[in-house]
């Protein structure tokens, strides 16, 4: 497990330095996305990732390394936007306020992932990457529901939880293929 901390942190570091360079280029302009716009541009990375899988190839030169970071990037977007909302206006997030909530969430997200990798017995180990992917489109399809379904939900977790599991799979497929 210890390994895996370690492995962990070090995916994060290169996705929270993405997430800074870009909030220095674009700012925080994601504030004005709504969180089933956040699903969609998820959605399009998990898909884009799956058809490299299943082609053996891609035209564009970003590969799937570069999808799974963005699909990181993008959770704890979307996580940061479930909890303050999404901005009508716009409203530009201070740099230092977006890098404390991208930690906030990320501290969240990796305490799930050890708490679960211990009732595991980190099995994502033994899985494909291709079954990473496909977890991550099969949470994207139940997002998607529970935003038809405005959210409400009898039984089963919320966006937020599988924003979060998105994000700890994309890591294990990042560490996978490094």
């Amino acid at each position: 497990m210890k390994n895996t901390i370690v492995e962990y942190d070090s995916i994060i570091k290169n996705c929270k330095d993405i997430f800074a360079k870009k909030m220095k280029d674009y700012g925080s302009a994601w504030r004005i996305l709504r969180i089933s716009s956040l699903t969609d541009q998820i959605f399009i990375k998990a898909q884009r990732i799956r058809s490299i899988e299943q082609k053996g190839f891609q035209k564009v030169e970003e590969g799937a390394r570069n999808e799974f970071i963005g699909i990181v990037n993008y959770a704890v977007i979307g996580l940061i936007q479930l909890d303050i909302g999404v901005s009508e206006q716009a409203e530009e997030m201070d740099y230092d306020k977006a890098i404390s909530n991208f930690e906030k969430n990320i501290k969240t997200a990796k305490e799930l992932m050890i708490a679960k990798n211990h009732d595991y017995g980190e099995a994502w180990r033994d899985m494909r990457v291709s079954s990473l992917t496909d977890l991550i489109l099969q949470k994207l399809l139940r997002v998607k529901q529970i935003e038809d379904n405005h959210g409400s939900t009898l039984i089963s977790e919320g966006v937020d939880a599988n924003y979060l599991d998105m994000l700890n799979y994309a890591v294990f497929a990042l560490i996978k293929i490094k």
